[in-house]
């Protein structure tokens, strides 16, 4: 019996893995749960697992649950609740809990994770932003501590189960496939005024909307590179990336004879999910499985560098290291934002992240309060190159009116 804690449970990976955990009740327990403010699903998640331990996202919300809770415990011991950087630091190193799971989204997880992992905890990581932001930092203490960092993400994870047939030193390159996103068939020059709706319209998974987003400007295969890089120990520039439509195949390692392994599975993030929580063994499961029957094709093309400029951004903040992968994410967060709420067009997303990448300061970062403090010097030039942005298209646009107004 393994004993989990989650690390942002009301979301979909959150969601999922208590899904998982239901489906293997003789060898997962939930002993602490961690969320925002989504007090409706969470309260359902300590009806049905009975953690010990949960955390919320500030004071109120917590006393908010607590009223909740009493009203509908039926007699039941209630959870010791918390909120904000403590209790999330307090389930994330929950003494009872063997595996951490990392699913809160952004770098609110990050602390948290990289004291679990302090803490001797084994991790499995779908948090993009806590090897992104802090790669170098999460490592060395995962090499220190002796623990297990297990990826969630489907394409690490296809790695990692592919990496199992053979040594490091065999290893040629790793392959990332990427879907392509809604806009992997729409000409460039259509891309740049595209839609929040067609950005989010994404053909083959159903995300959160930054993700989603992400998975559009292909930025999020730049983040998969630099995770690649620091879970696996393998160079950039043998990390290569291809789109792959289908999304059966989640991701491949080339071995130095030429053999190919990929590993394939349905796009249901259950799978990986539960790779991770029960390796190194495999459990079996009903209702994961590939349909033979509907696989037409496979696909493959290689990602256009002008249309994904991106993905080349992420690249880049990888090889100059220090603050510069930590300002990519920063920078892409904010821009996503301002996307969203129609602040930004869709081809002032690269632009935004272009313009921090070139302010931030190249700094090393020495601890997780440098880490912090970058994210917080990166978002500030963001909006700072947004208001830029948005002040240059407001003169031009009233440019145009007045010349109209001549003519």
């Amino acid at each position: 019996m393994k004993a989990l804690a989650i690390l942002g449970s009301t979301g979909s990976i959150g969601r999922q893995t208590l899904q998982v955990v239901e489906s293997l009740p003789e060898g997962l327990r939930v002993v602490a749960l961690a969320a925002g403010g989504n007090l409706e699903e969470l309260s359902g998640q300590i009806a049905r697992h009975r953690p010990q331990v949960v955390s919320v996202s500030d004071a109120a919300k917590a006393a908010e649950l607590r009223e909740r809770l009493r009203d509908s415990s039926s007699g039941q011991p209630l959870p010791e609740i918390q909120h904000g950087r403590d209790g999330l630091l307090s389930v994330a190193t929950h003494p009872d809990a063997d595996i951490i799971v990392s699913a809160a989204v952004g770098v609110v997880g990050l602390e948290a994770t990289y004291a679990a992992v302090r803490a001797g905890k084994r991790v499995a990581l779908s948090n993009k932003e806590v090897l992104v932001a802090a790669g170098e930092l999460v490592m060395a203490a995962v090499k220190i501590k002796g623990v297990e960092l297990l990826p969630v993400d489907s394409e690490h994870n296809a790695i990692h189960q592919c990496l199992r047939a053979g040594r490091q030193s065999e290893v040629r390159r790793l392959i990332l496939t990427a879907s392509g996103g809604p806009f992997r068939r729409t000409p460039t020059a259509k891309m740049a005024q595209a839609s929040p709706e067609e950005a989010l319209a994404h053909p083959n998974w159903r995300m959160g909307k930054r993700i989603t987003i992400d998975s559009a400007t292909l930025v999020n295969k730049g983040f998969e590179v630099i995770e690649a890089h620091w879970l696996f120990g393998i160079d950039s520039k043998r990390i290569d990336v291809v789109i792959h439509p289908q999304s059966t195949i989640h991701s491949m390692v080339e071995y130095v004879d030429g053999s190919i392994l990929a590993q394939l599975g349905p796009t249901d993030m259950r799978m990986p999910i539960r790779y991770a929580l029960t390796y190194p063994e495999r459990e079996a499961t009903n209702g994961l499985e590939l349909r033979w029957e509907s696989l037409r094709r496979l696909d493959f093309e290689r990602v256009p560098p002008r249309k994904f400029p991106c993905l080349r951004l992420a690249r880049r903040a990888l090889e100059e290291g220090g603050a510069q992968p930590c300002a990519l994410n920063a920078a892409d967060e904010i821009a996503v934002e301002a996307f969203l709420e129609r602040r930004l067009p869709f081809s002032g997303i690269a632009r935004v992240i272009e313009a921090v990448l070139e302010r931030m300061p190249k700094v090393r970062l020495g601890s997780i309060a440098d880490v912090l403090a970058a994210d917080a010097e990166a978002r500030r030039l963001a909006r700072e190159q947004i208001e830029a942005q948005t002040g240059a298209a407001e003169k031009s646009a009233a440019r145009d009116s007045q010349i109209d107004r001549v003519q």
